[in-house]
């Protein structure tokens, strides 16, 4: 009688390599030891990923599905922020690999549908269209993903643990309210380049060389000296981030 197919193999195989690059970084995610973690061989492994890479463009594809069906649940942006923290806490391992290299192709010219829900909730509630909240959303998403990777390693528990989670909300509704109330007003660095796009699969790119557009940062006094202006400390690493 024929072996019958194994229909949660692939599955387990994923799950099994989400675990092990959450302990031991990449290294410790050989397609032997995804085979043993997984319960099955290494040529098994082999008939369904070509190598590592292939297991986490797999892994990532897959996370981001899932979170994209959780994030859709939402009807308002503090909705769909609470989903995306819950879901990074349930899905840690996942959630860890998820983000590794993110800005580096492949994952940046993959979609990031999650990414373009929440921005889509930012358009509905300041107007305009999404790619113009792509900076907004960076800084949401930093508060996010941040908070998130806090809990997931730093073992917070208890009221600690809670208190964490629903600062990062309030710290989000009070980052738009004050986006929606501040507009038109100076920010800090560069504007946001034309050919800096985020979110939108093969139309995705970053600025190789940390070219920032050419604009200049609000100078500050150097020394007492009058006349001799440089960047403040703060912005020219704001400069450079982006």
């Amino acid at each position: 009688m024929p072996r019958q197919a194994d229909p949660q193999l692939e599955q387990r195989i994923l799950d099994a390599a989400s675990r092990l690059r959450a302990r031991g970084g990449e290294k410790a995610l050989t397609m032997r030891a995804v085979a043993k973690a997984a319960g099955t061989t290494t040529p098994t492994v082999y008939e369904r990923y070509c190598d590592r890479a292939d297991i986490l463009r797999a892994l990532r594809i897959q996370t981001r599905a899932e979170l994209f069906a959780t994030l859709r649940r939402s009807r308002t942006l503090g909705q769909a922020c609470q989903l995306y923290l819950e879901f990074a806490l349930e899905h840690r391992h996942a959630y860890e690999v998820l983000y590794d290299k993110f800005a580096e192709p492949p994952s940046l010219n993959e979609p990031w549908p999650s990414f373009n829900l929440l921005r889509g909730h930012l358009a509905q509630r300041l107007g305009g269209t999404p790619r113009q909240h792509t900076r907004l959303m960076l800084s949401l998403w930093s508060l996010m993903h941040g908070t998130a990777m806090l809990l997931i390693r730093g073992g917070a528990v208890g009221p600690l643990r809670t208190q964490m989670f629903h600062a990062c909300l309030d710290a989000v509704e009070t980052v738009v309210a004050e986006a929606a109330r501040s507009k038109g007003r100076p920010r800090s660095g560069p504007k946001w380049p034309a050919n800096l796009i985020l979110g939108e699969a093969a139309e995705s790119k970053v600025i190789p060389g940390g070219n920032d557009g050419g604009a200049k940062s609000a100078p500050q006094q150097r020394g007492g000296k009058k006349g001799k202006t440089r960047p403040a400390a703060g912005l020219r690493s704001v400069r450079t981030a982006l």
